[in-house]
């Protein structure tokens, strides 16, 4: 059996559970809460998380961002429309479709800025979404460049559910879950945070509490940007 073949068994499978069928409307509707008011503030034209300082880098890029004037408010429109594509059933797959590279792109951002707003968030609404996606593989795998020679386009709705709970997946889920959360929490040894009592808190009872305020004020006082803080308190740990 070869891998698209495999892929197309576990697939079928799945859509015979009851429990995750439910845990894919779950994650539509999630996904759909999690964009519908940040595009809905894109396009009224209010900048995004406005309580973030812009000397932090998160909210320097969204202040850059804020003035790019019908490009920020594209995005907005781009966001609820790939979240009511999502929510209605026979649109899902487009929808999926078009979070994915926007989610995508939040989670990079986030990690590269080390923004605590979506740090952990973005991630886990990355996993959401390739779940929503494998859901939909039916409709998808005739364009992946995979060889395929089954005939069934699209796998039908079971005339009865299974009801056997799926541990196995639910338990890989939650295990990759908290791996990823204490990876993006403990993956960078020190944070902006969104503000200088939060930053200078990490450094507290710490052998680096002295060069740390100096990092938290290159951030939020100075307003300089990550690289250079980062490489001075690098440099002053040595």
């Amino acid at each position: 059996m070869n891998s698209s073949s495999r892929l197309t068994s576990i697939h079928t499978q799945a859509r015979q559970n009851r429990w995750l069928w439910y845990f894919s409307i779950f994650c539509r509707v999630v996904l759909a809460l999690g964009f519908i008011p940040a595009g809905l503030t894109k396009i009224m034209g209010e900048r995004f998380a406005s309580g973030l300082s812009v000397t932090h880098p998160m909210g320097n890029y969204l202040e850059a961002l804020h003035h790019t004037g019908y490009y920020y408010t594209s995005i907005g429109i781009v966001q609820v429309l790939a979240a009511l594509l999502l929510l209605i059933p026979r649109t899902v797959t487009l929808g999926a479709l078009l979070y994915l590279p926007i989610i995508l792109n939040i989670c990079i951002l986030s990690y590269a800025v080390r923004f605590d707003g979506s740090f952990v968030s973005a991630p886990l609404m990355l996993l959401a979404n390739l779940y929503v996606l494998f859901w939909n593989y039916d409709r998808l795998r005739f364009i992946l460049p995979f060889k395929t020679t089954d005939s069934n386009v699209l796998v039908q709705k079971p005339k009865k559910y299974s009801n056997r709970f799926p541990w196995l997946f639910f338990t890989g889920a939650l295990t990759t879950t908290g791996a990823l959360v204490l990876f993006f929490i403990y993956g960078h040894e020190v944070m902006p945070r969104n503000s200088l009592s939060e930053c200078n808190k990490q450094f507290v009872a710490t052998p680096h509490e002295q060069i740390g305020k100096e990092f938290c004020e290159c951030i939020h006082i100075r307003g300089q940007d990550l690289d250079t803080c980062l490489e001075t308190y690098q440099k002053a740990k040595k």
